[in-house]
């Protein structure tokens, strides 16, 4: 398994890495069935988060003999430095450790900064100096937020959603952790889903050396077949790049990255769901997302009372309500397609 060092950490983490949150949707014994396999293959980058149900536990349970041999990195979504105490002790009691090597804040909606009111970064180099923590990152979707806090020398890893359809600007983030010597770490490399060719979203990120994508693996040949592009990595060639801008065109700069932070819905829409199912159905297995569960849930947006909740917390600045009318009025033209 090939590896890189993943910044001023000096942590070397294999290339093809973890991510968690998928091991919660599937039952104890295949997450950890499957974890323990990504392991015995090579991967030794487990990311999760105090968010992400019982991931961390998982992980845990499944890793705790080998815990020396792992580089694990959670996050926290607290305000403060209490609280942030506060969750860390939760997340060191579900992962079955004494300590996190890479401690996220967790889409922080400010800057957490030495000497502020809220205490978050303070409390952050209270628990790395106890060695409850080793190191300090940040997980954003925030580009501009993310650009400030590389540059800014306060954190030691930087994880920000990148994969082939994402903006140049964005691919820039990669070149700027490099020069500032902090660790990339590349989260939704398949898009939150809407990326189906995992040939092209492998090479792709593999031609950034410092990039270290954290793949969501829910099934066991999910991670097989990065396996085996690890061990066999595919070249980037014509092919692969006519995969990539097919991808491109069709992903238009409006389409939902899946990222949730618009929820929960006042009236139980489900908003990320909902907002790409135009390009779920021309992507995928339609008779997934023609069932009476999915005719209900498209129906659910007609709810929608304009309260701009999700807009708000939108990363995106999405204008979700004429996204989420957009994707009903292709559903349902879709469906009556089908019926003829």
């Amino acid at each position: 398994m090939e590896k890189t060092r993943l910044g001023k950490t000096n942590l070397y983490v294999s290339r093809t890495s973890f991510g968690a949150i998928p091991i919660q949707r599937i039952s104890e014994e295949e997450s950890i069935s499957i974890l323990r396999k990504a392991y015995a293959n090579g991967v030794n980058f487990f990311d999760t988060a105090r968010f992400y149900g019982t991931s961390e536990y998982r992980i845990g349970k499944a890793l705790g003999d080998v815990r020396k041999k792992v580089v694990i990195a959670t996050k926290t979504m607290a305000k403060t430095g209490e609280d942030l105490k506060i969750e860390l002790e939760k997340s060191l009691k579900e992962l079955d450790t004494d300590y996190i090597d890479i401690y996220q804040f967790h889409n922080p909606p400010f800057f957490p900064q030495p000497n502020e009111p809220d205490g978050l970064y303070d409390a952050a180099l209270e628990v790395k100096k106890e060695g409850k923590i080793n190191h300090i990152g940040v997980s954003t979707h925030n580009l501009e937020l993310a650009k400030e806090m590389v540059k800014s020398g306060l954190i030691e890893t930087m994880q920000y959603p990148i994969n082939s359809i994402a903006t140049e600007e964005e691919i820039k983030l990669i070149e700027l952790c490099l020069d500032y010597n902090v660790g990339f770490v590349a989260m939704k490399c398949m898009a939150g889903g809407l990326i189906s060719d995992a040939k092209s979203a492998f090479v792709f990120m593999r031609q950034f050396k410092n990039a270290v994508p954290i793949w969501g693996i829910q099934h066991m040949w999910e991670l097989e077949e990065f396996l085996g592009y690890e061990k066999n990595p595919p070249e980037l060639d014509n092919e692969i790049w006519e995969t990539i801008y097919k991808d491109r065109n069709e992903l238009a700069d409006d389409f939902c990255r899946a990222c949730g932070y618009c929820m929960p819905c006042q009236v139980d829409i489900n908003i990320p769901m909902a907002a790409r199912m135009e390009f779920l159905l021309k992507r995928m297995d339609v008779n997934l997302y023609t069932t009476k569960d999915y005719k209900a849930m498209m129906r659910r947006i007609n709810d929608c009372t304009g309260c701009n909740h999700c807009e708000e917390l939108c990363r995106y600045n999405l204008d979700i309500k004429a996204l989420l009318r957009r994707h009903l009025e292709f559903y349902e033209n879709f469906l009556m397609k089908l019926k003829k």
